[in-house]
């Protein structure tokens, strides 16, 4: 199976983030990962959430940014990578002036139904 980055479109997770879903089980035939790229806006984070299920990694492959994980808090930049295990609360914010980039590989594949909110304000907003 192969895909193209300019033919998958985009759409927005629960956590406020913009995903192109990059390999699928829903799209691809990928049967137990899902990869993906999410992109943030400068000044701007997704909502601090969870999965039950899903282990995911994060790799940085452009613009910097602070990682929640737990009750940790880093900043990250191109070339880092970080496993985020279930049940781990998570959020990430742009505070670069470019959008953050980020791979991200869920195991099992990634779905709605197993975020959990744990944020009640909305993402950032770039001002």
């Amino acid at each position: 199976m192969k895909t193209r980055y300019a033919d998958i479109p985009t759409y927005a997770t629960k956590d406020g983030s913009e995903i192109r879903e990059l390999l699928h089980l829903a799209h691809h035939g990928a049967r137990n990962q899902s990869l993906a790229e999410a992109a943030i806006p400068p000044g701007t984070r997704t909502l601090l959430h969870q999965h039950h299920r899903t282990e995911e990694i994060y790799h940085i492959t452009s613009g910097c940014g602070r990682m929640t994980l737990g009750q940790e808090v880093f900043d990250v930049s191109p070339g880092d990578s970080i496993l985020i295990p279930p049940g781990t609360p998570h959020c990430i914010e742009a505070i670069g002036s470019e959008p953050l980039r980020i791979l991200c590989c869920c195991s099992p594949a990634y779905c709605h139904e197993d975020t959990a909110l744990l944020d009640p304000l909305p993402p950032l907003m770039p001002s």
